[in-house]
């Protein structure tokens, strides 16, 4: 049957990965070879990859052939409108290649002279490029993306052809074995970094040699579980950075125990947007021993907990192995997280320095989350935060202002319960030597906080407002945005004219709006200096 199914696909077989004739960017996989109820001759079906580009879901008229990936996705054709690929050796001479010159680079190569005629030039090193690309020893970076390339050819021949190729970008190819990737990697004793995204690799490895060679591998959507990954700790052995994004990868398998084990040497790993949701698949990375990166973006994670419940000792008996012991950066942006905990919790991992949150709930004001400087605040370690460098300037002045954000809305004056809410209050109160409501800075005089005059200063940028030079003004804290409003009306002579007041951030690429017409200036932890846009409500 395997013998007739192959015959009539006119050398494909069932699982190969194939691209459309003179389309290798429209690549898909064989799932059924042979007649078609209702059409003549043998026919070849295909599911397409990315879940459309096809027909049907691999019925037709009734009859069921093969089960497609989606409702869309699957069709049949014939065997000539399909290619089976080409080897990389092949790929690599038909992107690099100089003998055979386009219309374009033959132009490059004369001049035209006073009669119009072509004049032959020697460009200055053209002969030394010509004669480094001809036999690639110079080659060291090499893509062959969406080049329809399904095998390693001649081992021999791809060594003899690059054997200096240090990054070779495989991205949307048909590779699918391991066991090719495998001799790839052999045949190219100096390659360090492979990125085989877009190609549908198989969940299983069989015998695999171990590649000491291999630095950084690039697994993106490729279909892979973490199972299949558990295996690649053996091959892959050196390995400074994985990356797996867009893989569904959301479970953590760890069939030997609790955590994930191996890959000692692995410093970045990269699962962004896997539909993560529980922080818990996370911990079992705890124990990653080299893992200084975690990339976490664009998951559903809504909690963070650091996993201080673990043992002392490592999952092999290490003495002292703290959870995330390395861990520098973390990356959590376009998540679903939403409280306070998780934010306090990153204060517990021993060498966290670089943390993202933007884009979740609990960092974007507009939706009740926090603003930038109360996130600077909460978060003592950390020293840039998404993305931008937290400045000593900074730091100091959101901790001040986020003391005075709390004094000002404070739930309660049990000490414990204040805790609880604000975990670095009484620290960062004692830091700045405020002590109750007076601070010892003369930034606020010997008035209490609460009720002590600040000073301000309003920039109109409004394109009705004229050009109006900057103000200062002192004002009590107490005074609330919408008081705010009728003071600028009045200082800068705007009647009939509806307004929006923005504060002014350091580290902040846009300013805050303050859209609380009742919130005060304490209770927005707005201090001595601040700056103010005030701008047209249109």
């Amino acid at each position: 049957m395997a013998a007739a199914a192959t015959a009539a696909g006119a050398g494909f077989r069932l699982g190969q990965r194939v691209h459309a004739a003179g389309d290798p960017r429209r690549a898909g996989t064989v799932r059924y070879l042979g007649p078609v109820d209702g059409h003549a001759g043998d026919w070849v079906g295909v599911d397409w990859d990315g879940g459309a580009g096809g027909r049907h879901d691999g019925s037709l008229a009734g009859r069921r052939y093969f089960a497609a990936a989606s409702e869309r996705s699957a069709s049949f054709a014939r065997a000539a409108a399909l290619s089976p690929g080409i080897a990389l050796p092949d790929a690599i001479r038909l992107r690099y290649r100089v003998d055979d010159f386009t219309k374009e680079e033959q132009d490059e190569m004369y001049v035209f002279s006073t009669s119009q005629k072509r004049v032959s030039v020697e460009l200055v090193g053209t002969n030394k490029v010509r004669e480094k690309l001809k036999n690639f020893d110079e080659l060291l970076c090499a893509s062959v993306s969406f080049m329809g390339v399904s095998s390693t050819g001649s081992p021999e021949e791809l060594q003899g052809l690059a054997p200096n190729l240090r990054q070779l970008d495989l991205t949307g190819n048909l590779f699918s074995k391991w066991k090719d990737i495998f001799s790839l990697c052999q045949a190219l004793p100096s390659l360090e970094v492979l990125d085989l995204t877009n190609n549908r690799m198989e969940n299983d490895v069989a015998e695999s040699p171990v590649l000491k060679n291999i630095r950084v591998l690039v697994l993106n959507n490729c279909g892979v579980t973490w199972e299949l990954v558990g295996k690649l700790n053996v091959p892959f052995a050196c390995l400074k950075e994985l990356h797996l994004i867009w893989n569904n990868m959301n479970i953590i398998t760890t069939p030997a125990g609790k955590f994930v084990q191996g890959f000692n040497t692995v410093r970045l790993l990269n699962l962004e947007d896997n539909h993560i949701v529980s922080w818990d698949e996370m911990v079992k990375l705890s124990y990653l021993r080299s893992l200084e990166q975690l990339h976490l973006n664009k998951n559903k994670i809504k909690h963070v907990r650091y996993p201080s419940n673990l043992p002392s000792s490592g999952p092999l008996g290490d003495v002292s192995v703290l959870p995330f012991e390395k861990l520098q950066v973390l990356l959590l942006g376009s998540n679903e997280i939403e409280d306070f905990l998780s934010v306090d919790s990153l204060n517990l991992f021993p060498s966290l320095m670089d943390v993202r949150i933007s884009d979740n709930p609990i960092a974007d004001p507009a939706k009740g989350g926090a603003p930038r400087f109360v996130l600077v605040a909460r978060l003592g370690n950390v020293k840039i935060l998404n993305g931008s460098e937290v400045s000593a300037r900074e730091r100091r002045e959101a901790e001040i202002r986020y003391i005075r954000l709390v004094m000002g809305k404070a739930e309660s004056d049990d000490p414990n319960v204040i805790k609880q809410l604000h975990p670095r209050f009484a620290e960062l109160k004692a830091l700045h030597g405020i002590e109750d409501e007076k601070p010892t800075s003369r930034t606020l005089g010997p008035q209490k906080m609460s009720s002590g005059l600040i000073s301000i200063t309003f920039k109109c940028v409004g394109p009705s407002m004229g050009e109006k030079q900057p103000l200062t003004k002192k004002l009590p804290s107490t005074t609330t945005v919408g008081k705010l409003k009728s003071l600028c009306e009045s200082f800068f002579k705007l009647k009939d004219m509806k307004l929006r007041l923005f504060l002014e951030e350091e580290g902040c690429p846009l300013p805050q709006l303050l859209d609380e017409e009742t919130a005060s200036l304490v209770e927005l932890g707005i201090g001595a200096g601040a700056t103010i846009i005030v701008d047209e409500d249109n």
